[in-house]
Parts: structure tokens; sequence; C-alpha cells
């Protein structure tokens, strides 16, 4: 593994906030809060109700675009700029294997038929260290 896909890797391994990027039906960016967690493929997941926006817009155009790493603006840390492609799936394997107590408040369970993860493969992650004004690029096959 790269030096490059080891520190994103680490970094999208801990379950944080990002803004997640879809496009709407008249082609109109829109973005919303969400909880991720990456894993050791860098394949990132959240959970989302079923009846949500996002589920449509993924499923009718499954570009989207993710910014994460920065939760205090007065502390810049390295953060991610990810392109990636997502699938919403309610495989009850799936949604099990990601249910954490960060979704126990929102959802009844793992089998609640409102809940669903997207899973987003990324293709491309920009890593930003500021003050480095260019990012380091991983393109993921």
């Amino acid at each position: 593994m790269s030096e490059l896909k080891t520190k994103i890797t680490e970094r999208l391994k801990k379950r944080q906030l990002a803004n997640l990027a879809t496009i709407t039906a008249d082609g109109s960016p829109w973005t919303r809060y969400v909880m991720i967690a990456g894993d050791d493929d860098l394949i990132l997941r959240c959970a989302t109700f079923l009846a949500a926006r996002k589920v449509g817009q993924i499923e009718q155009n499954p570009e989207v675009h993710l910014s994460c790493g920065v939760i205090n603006p007065m502390e810049i840390k390295p953060y991610s700029q990810i392109e990636g492609r997502a699938e919403i799936v309610t495989d009850a394997a799936e949604k099990a294997a990601f249910w954490n107590p960060s979704i126990e408040s929102i959802f009844s369970g793992p089998d609640d038929p409102n809940y669903a993860v997207v899973v987003i493969r990324p293709y491309r992650i920009e890593s930003w260290t500021p003050p480095a004004m260019e990012p380091e690029v991983l393109e993921i096959g």
C-alpha cells in the first residue's frame, strides 16, 4: 500500500462528519451532512432513511462528492475531497455490519425497514494538508 493510501485510509476509518453532494433531478448539486466511516479498502458508508432525497438522487445519478476532515475551522488539519460512485444498499448483512451506536436513536435496529446504507466507492481522493496549496491525489482503479 502506498504511503498516501495508508494516510488516507487511516484518516477515513475514523467515523466523522462529511458533506455529501449529489445531483438533483434538474441537474443541480445538493449537499447535506452525513456521518461516514471508511474501511481498509477505502469504501465509505453512511446510514440513510430510504425516503431521504439523497436515495432518489443517487439512484438517478450515482456520482457523488464528499468533503471531510475539518471539524474545527480554527484548527485546519488534513482533509479530503472525494469523488466516487454511490449505491443504496438494503441487504440485511450490510445493514447489520454497518449498525453502530450512533444511529440507535434514529432507527429501531438493523432490521428497521426505513434504514439503508449508502455505500460509496471512491475513484479519486484529493488529500489536502494545509498550508500546502496543492493536494496529493490518489486515483483508485
